[in-house]
């Protein structure tokens, strides 16, 4: 059975009509939808152990914690962690990487590099843009190259600056170029710096293990890989999370409070102040179960065939213009593209009266767009549910467009 005929039912929300026609739904890269076996979760969590974690020794405060900390341990093995202390929860990627960017920044001096790339989503330049400028620390990027993969011989010279921080996404939301992230990552170490990776793109479709990638921080969200809004993970090596001092202060973030001090807790709860994202956690674990029972590697090639499909349909069509990397083994389960004399917001708005649901815009990636001498893209993303032939109706629908205008 295809991975989309197995999963299909298990999504309510695509059983919906769209403009009077069958929801074709192609944006899981701005968030993906979410199956009944995570909905069920969160439902029974708030109807039978709702309390707050940690801090009650009641009945329920124990269930409520056990299976928020259960998350962790899922998400730690998920991601292969070597301990549970380096997964930190947040609340998605844009806040890991904005807590990481405030408590390196604090030790950032003038004069001081990090190291970015021109195809970040703006979480991953503006948390390091503030950085820099409060430190008077300069911030740099490695250039993409016109087959949309990055310059890594521009990356070598760049790191001869000795940078502070090489931050890189994992793979990039709008040209789907997976990274060579454990090559970057080690590259970096040598150079003395910390590597930072926005795996937003990748943890939903990809397998993951930070262990091996050898970087020092990797974060992604909940939203993107079928889980509840709300929540992400900050993976941090755990020598690297230890020499951090902690970005924002609260309870449960300390172990003892005087007037004019405090002493930190442990690892991860340091990095985790106030009430956390409790059901949004158990929501989390249970979309990492489903993940896991379908296998992140079928998942890959069910979405690296997709993507496949649609850039080959998309290719044929006349006036269409497709950005990244043309093989699908070099990139995520997303498609950019434009059509000639079309702009994106209205090829976007055409196909969702055929009930297609794709992003058009800049996709949070302005210096890229500027890169590409585009104002934005349409984007179709792929996830386990899509299907074959919807990627054939995507093509079909793209290919009408100059005349639906």
């Amino acid at each position: 059975m295809r991975l989309d005929e197995l999963t299909r039912p298990d999504f309510p929300i695509l059983g919906r009509l769209i403009n009077g026609r069958p929801l074709v739904y192609l944006d899981s890269a701005a968030s993906s939808q979410k199956p009944r076996q995570v909905i069920e979760a969160m439902a029974r969590y708030y109807e039978t152990s709702h309390a707050n974690v940690h801090r009650s020794i009641h009945t329920l405060g124990e269930e409520a914690t056990e299976l928020y900390e259960s998350a962790r341990d899922r998400v730690q093995r998920f991601i292969g962690a070597a301990a549970r202390e380096e997964v930190v929860f947040t609340r998605g990627t844009t806040d890991g990487l904005n807590l990481l960017a405030e408590a390196i920044g604090r030790t950032l001096r003038p004069g001081d590099e990090v190291l970015i790339t021109e195809m970040e989503h703006h979480s991953n330049v503006i948390p390091w843009q503030m950085a820099v400028r409060d430190r008077g620390a300069v911030l740099k990027a490695v250039p993409v190259t016109s087959d949309g993969v990055l310059d890594l011989a521009t990356f070598a010279r760049l790191l001869a600056g000795r940078p502070r921080v090489v931050a890189v996404a994992h793979v990039s939301n709008v040209l789907g170029t997976i990274n060579p992230v454990r090559e970057i990552a080690a590259r970096a170490r040598e150079a003395g710096a910390l590597s930072v990776v926005d795996g937003a793109q990748a943890a939903p479709h990809l397998p993951v293990d930070v262990s091996a990638l050898g970087c020092d921080f990797y974060a992604f969200s909940s939203h993107k890989m079928l889980g509840p809004t709300g929540i992400g993970v900050l993976y941090g090596r755990r020598a690297a999370l230890e020499a951090l001092e902690p970005a924002r202060g609260g309870g449960e973030m300390i172990k003892e409070v005087w007037l004019d001090r405090a002493q930190w807790n442990d690892l991860p709860w340091r990095f985790e102040p106030g009430t956390p994202p409790i059901a949004e956690a158990i929501g989390l674990l249970a979309a990492v179960e489903y993940l896991e029972k379908l296998g992140l590697e079928r998942i890959a090639e069910h979405e690296r065939a997709l993507t496949g499909a649609a850039l080959q349909a998309l290719a044929a069509i006349p006036g269409v213009t497709i950005y990244g990397p043309r093989e699908p083994e070099r990139r995520g389960a997303v498609a950019a593209f434009n059509v000639a004399g079309i702009h994106p917001h209205d090829a976007a708005a055409l196909l969702d009266a055929e009930g297609i649901a794709v992003r058009a815009g800049h996709h949070c990636a302005q210096p890229l767009m500027r890169r590409l001498g585009v104002v934005g893209t349409a984007r179709a993303s792929f996830s386990v549910y899509n299907s074959p032939e919807e990627t054939a109706a995507l093509a079909g629908a793209v290919a009408r467009l100059e005349s639906m205008l």
